[in-house]
């Protein structure tokens, strides 16, 4: 997926024809699948052309927190 497809909404029709062709694949050739029914990998939940930093770490002061 690409990272228009999961900002936009649009990821999960695309896994639907993904599964879609993969399910017409195996139907029409069962002997290329000897693992069975093969299925798309799960959605990712993000993805990023350039990631944004983690925020850093807060830093607790020395004896902050006894």
């Amino acid at each position: 997926m690409t990272p228009h497809d999961i900002h936009y909404g649009l990821a999960a029709a695309k896994w639907q024809r993904r599964a879609a062709v993969l399910r017409a694949a195996y139907q029409a050739h069962p002997e290329r699948f000897p693992r069975g029914a093969p299925v798309p990998p799960p959605l990712p939940t993000a993805a990023w052309i350039n990631k944004p930093p983690a925020p850093p770490a807060l830093a607790v002061p020395e004896g902050a927190g006894s």
